[in-house]
């Protein structure tokens, strides 16, 4: 079989670059390698040495679209390795700032990033032509979450508003009030927005995923909860080494995460959804069916509708945090002078993030680990365009690569975020 090679040379609509890799035999597709080769950031390393206090504006700066995740992250890491507890309405602020960034985070991706792939367009600019009132809907939903950030954060973009222990600002009766009546009109927005996806053609594709999420005895999983999985893996954040494991491939910059001596697994929306579908308030839970989803969902297609779930999800909660609001005595709690180590998982709009942190007792970070949702997906990503691609091979070559990329956003892959896309080729032999 002759060599065929197809090239794309960026991945237009996700965060970062890579290439992909399909090597063909007998009609066969035997391998498919994302190859990601952003340079590495060494945020890790470069946190050593540095004081705890200065985490949490350090980590939000891998990332311009979900910095609260790494804020979040890394507090509450740092507190566990304190003995701190963060809770009460100081819980509550951290938790509705966590809806902010998964409102502005999903709506990004939605409406702009995936949305042309099911409806045709090439890009964002494109479908606006046609889909204006939906483009314009999603842009001011995504604004009301930026709202959330940058009141609680301090800005949009890289808050600087996070501390161990809790905020360096409260915010205001009046700054609340007035977010209260914008978050209003973002749930019917947020409405308009999941009708509207539900529309959209599905292509038929199912996977036997392993999900990975955490679990949360009563609440839908954000900023804490056991890590668990649709297997039967339970595990407290502080256990992750035991049941996961980091290895170098060739082919990428980004470290591949595994569960040791099980392989690949699956974080994101759609492992949310699937393990904490009883955890959504009814109302979720039925326009959730009203949209065609059941309480299990295998079809990765349909997470850009599991996303939008959450959008919705997320607007309820922010309001519902806001009805039960009090302000605390102190924007913080006071911190012990001790040394330690601490671990930490929270929900990323893209999944779970792991950070672990041990320092000394003046607080300077002697060792920093950050386990991003991209990296712990790529195996994931990897074997689905294998399976999709073989299925796909008697399609015309812009045919096979626009699937392809598809696919590979139905990840919402921040590659920036794992290296601590699209260049096609195609080898056949």
């Amino acid at each position: 079989m002759p060599t065929k090679k197809l090239s794309l040379e960026a991945l237009a609509r996700v965060e970062g670059e890579g290439s992909l890799e399909l090597f063909l035999h007998d009609g066969k597709v035997e391998t498919a390698r994302l190859r990601i080769f952003e340079p590495p950031r060494f945020f890790e390393a470069f946190l050593r040495g540095r004081a705890a206090a200065e985490v949490p504006d350090i980590v939000a700066r891998i990332c311009g679209i979900c910095p609260v995740a790494y804020q979040m992250s890394a507090v509450h890491a740092l507190e566990h390795g304190l003995g701190v507890v963060v809770d009460g309405p100081l819980r509550l602020l951290r938790r509705l700032l966590y809806c902010g960034e998964w409102i502005e985070s999903h709506v990004l991706h939605i409406v702009l990033l995936h949305a042309p792939d099911f409806l045709g367009y090439p890009d964002a600019i494109a479908i606006s032509r046609d889909h204006r009132a939906e483009v314009e809907r999603g842009l001011a939903l995504k604004r009301a979450g930026n709202e959330i950030v940058r009141l609680l954060g301090g800005r949009e973009i890289h808050p600087i508003n996070v501390r161990v222990g809790g905020f360096y600002r409260l915010p205001s009766p009046a700054e609340l009030s007035a977010l209260r009546a914008r978050l209003e009109r973002a749930r019917e927005e947020a409405v308009a927005l999941l009708r509207w996806v539900a529309t959209f053609p599905m292509p038929e594709y199912q996977r036997d995923y392993e999900f990975i999420a955490l679990r949360h005895p009563s609440e839908y999983p954000m900023n804490e909860g056991q890590i668990a999985s649709s297997r039967g893996l339970s595990l407290a954040p502080e256990e992750f080494d035991t049941a996961f494991e980091e290895r170098h491939l060739p082919h990428s910059t980004a470290l591949y995460c595994s569960l040791r001596e099980r392989g690949s697994y699956l974080v994101g929306p759609l492992a949310r959804y699937n393990l904490n579908f009883d955890r959504l308030p009814p109302s979720i839970q039925a326009h959730a069916r009203e949209a065609g989803l059941g309480a299990a969902c295998h079809n990765p297609f349909q997470s850009i509708l599991v996303r939008s779930v959450e959008v919705l999800f997320a607007c309820e909660e922010a309001l519902r945090l806001l009805s039960l609001y009090e302000p605390p005595e102190a924007p913080a709690l006071p911190l012990p002078r001790v040394a330690g180590e601490g671990h930490a998982a929270t929900e990323a709009p893209r999944g779970l993030l792991y950070h672990r942190y041990r320092f000394d007792a003046e607080g300077t970070i002697e060792q920093a680990r950050i386990v991003p949702p991209t990296s712990q997906n790529q195996a994931s990503i990897e074997e689905d365009l294998r399976l999709l691609a073989e299925s796909l091979l008697a399609l015309p070559e812009e045919s096979l690569r626009a699937r392809c990329e598809q696919a590979i956003r139905n990840y919402d892959p921040c590659i920036s975020c794992s290296t601590h896309f699209l260049r096609l080729r195609i080898h056949g032999r």
